[in-house]
């Protein structure tokens, strides 16, 4: 078995670099491990190279981790997540300590957990693809303001954008659920954390099941209602005046105009935009697979 490493030299501040993570793997008993450069990632060149049980490390944020996933499918190989970025909401669907020390210890002792993979249009995502005003803080936060705000980043470019409560009209399709209307945003989750630590309700990353999570245009005090109800309670409500929550393993959201589509932080493509799930399909370093879904 092989350890691969790859670093996104541009994720997060920047703090968390290869030569970072390489004394924290040696500490652990992982030593020397096989670097490549993050630019030459789809290289076939050393792609091929990967062997099935490989561990392919990837020090980054969900978009980095997303290109991983895509060799670890291909290859039949690993995957290992060294946060870097600035949300790093895949990691906290696997119960990973956020001490890096820890972290490192842990991908060397190598627990496997089988997670969900969301498809769409020859492209994946493992964490969340979305349409509306959750594409804000990803087509307007440069580098800089990544760097400087952290995750807030994405905080502060869904408030720049609030004040667009017109939204946008679009159908709805869940499996055998439909709704059609006016949206503000439409979610689509695979696990269950997005935007810097937010939990999806009733959610986990290895059921099987897509969470659509759809807003209807509100005033924003409606909204920030809304929102405390889900921290609070834990519990997503099906349908209200604000919010729509389906469940699936197909999902689909069809716009009267093209819009753009993000996927874990990147731009992907636009709608019309169909998703589905592969359960289980990627192996992945981690304690456990998290879910949201409150206790009996």
């Amino acid at each position: 078995m092989t350890y691969w490493l790859v670093a996104n030299p541009k994720a997060g501040d920047g703090e968390r670099s290869q030569d970072f993570w390489l004394e924290r793997l040696a500490a652990a008993g992982i030593h020397d491990p096989t670097c490549q450069d993050f630019d030459n990632f789809d290289n076939d060149d050393w792609s091929q190279n990967v062997e099935p049980g490989d561990v392919v490390m990837v020090a980054g944020g969900d978009g980095s981790v997303n290109r991983g996933a895509r060799l670890c499918l291909d290859r039949d190989a690993t995957l290992a997540v060294l946060p870097s970025g600035t949300a790093n909401d895949f990691t906290r669907n696997l119960d990973l300590p956020e001490n890096p020390d820890d972290l490192c210890n842990v991908i060397s002792d190598g627990p496997i957990q089988q997670v969900d993979v969301a498809e769409f249009d020859h492209q994946l995502f493992l964490n969340v693809a979305h349409v509306g005003l959750g594409t804000a803080p990803v087509c307007e936060s440069d580098d800089a303001s990544k760097k400087r705000l952290g995750r807030f980043s994405y905080g502060v470019g869904l408030l720049r954008k609030l004040s667009e409560k017109r939204g946008f009209h679009a159908q709805i399709r869940c499996d055998k659920g439909f709704v059609s209307g006016r949206w503000l945003s439409i979610a689509i989750a695979n696990g269950a954390f997005f935007g810097g630590g937010n939990e999806i309700p009733e959610a986990c990353a290895n059921d099987g099941q897509l969470e659509l999570v759809a807003i209807r245009p509100r005033p924003v005090i409606q909204l920030l209602m809304t929102y405390l109800l889900l921290r609070l309670t834990r519990k997503s409500p099906k349908r209200t005046s604000t919010l729509v929550h389906l469940k699936g393993a197909r999902c689909s959201v069809t716009t009267r105009k093209p819009k753009t589509v993000t996927a874990d932080g990147d731009i992907a493509t636009k709608t019309p935009l169909n998703v589905v799930c592969r359960p289980q399909a990627l192996s992945v370093i981690g304690r456990s697979v998290v879910t949201t879904a409150a206790s009996a």
